[in-house]
């Protein structure tokens, strides 16, 4: 019997071993190029055309490859969904940690700010102080990047000064004003007390000899000013004034009969006497003339008056009319008052005054560095040169303390003597 059953050049195996069919011309690849090819047992008679199989076989191989990449691809989908979720775990941690880290940054200080303004009012203490306490309580928010303020502790005000101190290298008595406003802070607005600051790295103050001029640079600064500058600056070494102590007096503070002039709120809210220098006095009457007539033009005008401080003008309603409150030195133009929009007088402006000293110190050839300051430093080191006595000067500066009267002691020539000897032999 028959093992196989051929057809032309392609055979049929129907043995147990090797059921299937044989070609003697069978491609490498496993492919026919031509001819017929029997499909199933040996007692069935369908055929198919072998293009016909390969292509039956590559739509199978098709269909593995798309089942195969639907799998990867949903292997692949589901590994980058898995990273994705992990990545997105991991930024909201990491989101966490750094709010945690921030630990209420970004706060606003406006009542805190609001509160220190209201705490330097009750104390009356002045705009300048104010001033300076919001810039570095400003500072201050800055470098805690706006810290919850009932989050501060005493690690950021150790920090921030040191930071100040070593990093801004700014002076000793920056850093003290620094100090001093962050101590305020913490205990008026936030209600903390500030407790040991140990470690922190502050800059060493050291001994500051204040610059002094002598009695002809004096003379010759005076006559490169114009007026009213050059009796603004004469009032500043003739009495021993600070600059706005100066430009705040107003003509009731002169009393030519006593020849004495009276200073009220100066440094630290104190008032104090000094003696009017007679050398001018016939110049400060001939100057309150021409105030008198600046005034009569302003009442005929319907100017309100000057400004006061504190509520004096609610007190006393026509005293800011009244010639005994007008300013020794007024500002040239008028002023509009902020709320009632009125037009007042304010008196002469700081800068102004600095300006036009300035101008003259240049003028003069005077290679110092000379302010406004300058001349309050002269008139106590010219008194002490006079033998004048310590605590007299003291006094007439408003000074608390003597130390710091002392220091002028630095600036005058020393006419002690130095080596000893008995009395019996002077």
């Amino acid at each position: 019997m028959n093992d196989g059953v051929k057809y032309d050049e392609y055979s049929y195996n129907t043995s147990e071993e090797g059921r299937g069919w044989n070609s003697r011309n069978q491609s490498t690849n496993g492919r026919f190029s031509q001819g017929y090819r029997r499909v199933g047992s040996e007692n069935e008679n369908s055929f198919i055309d072998s293009n016909g199989l390969a292509q039956c076989e590559d739509r199978a191989r098709q269909q593995t490859y798309h089942q195969t990449y639907q799998d990867t691809h949903q292997l692949t989908k589901s590994s980058w969904t898995e990273k994705k979720q992990e990545s997105s775990a991991w930024s909201e941690k990491q989101e966490s940690n750094d709010v945690e880290a921030r630990a209420g940054c970004g706060q606003s200080w406006q009542n805190e700010f609001q509160k220190l303004a209201e705490e330097i009012a009750i104390r009356h203490y002045s705009a300048k102080t104010l001033k300076s306490y919001r810039h570095y309580v400003s500072k201050f928010q800055t470098f805690t990047r706006s810290k919850n303020p009932q989050a501060l502790t005493t690690e950021d005000v150790k920090e921030f000064l040191t930071h100040l101190a070593v990093e801004r290298k700014i002076a000793a008595s920056t850093q003290n004003l620094a100090f001093n406003s962050l101590l305020f802070f913490y205990r008026h607005v936030l209600g903390k007390e500030f407790g040991k600051i140990d470690g922190v790295v502050r800059a060493k103050r050291r001994p500051y000899i204040p610059v002094v001029l002598s009695r002809e640079e004096v003379d010759a600064v005076l006559g490169h000013l114009e007026p009213p500058f050059d009796l603004v600056v004469k009032m500043l070494y003739g009495c021993g004034l600070r600059l706005f102590e100066c430009l705040n007096l107003r003509i009731q503070c002169l009393n030519f009969d006593v020849e004495m002039v009276t200073v009220h709120d100066g440094k630290g809210q104190k008032d104090r006497t000094v003696p009017l220098p007679k050398a001018l006095k016939d110049e400060l009457q001939d100057h309150v003339l021409a105030l008198k007539e600046i005034h009569r033009r302003d009442q005929a005008k319907g100017y309100r008056g000057v400004f006061l401080m504190n509520a004096l003008e609610k007190k006393y309603s026509n005293a800011a009319r009244d010639f005994i409150w007008q300013w020794l030195f007024p500002a040239r133009q008028l002023t509009r008052q902020r709320d009632s929009g009125e037009m007042k007088r304010y008196h002469l402006h700081s800068s102004h005054v600095q300006k036009a000293l300035r101008k003259a110190v240049d003028d003069a050839g005077i290679c110092k560095r000379a302010t406004t300051h300058t001349f309050r430093h002269s008139y106590a080191s010219h008194l002490l040169q006079n033998n004048f006595n310590i605590r007299t000067i003291q006094e007439l500066l408003g000074h608390s303390d003597v130390r710091t009267t002392m220091i002028y002691t630095h600036t005058v020539k020393k006419t002690l003597r130095l080596e000893a000897a008995s009395p019996l032999d002077l």
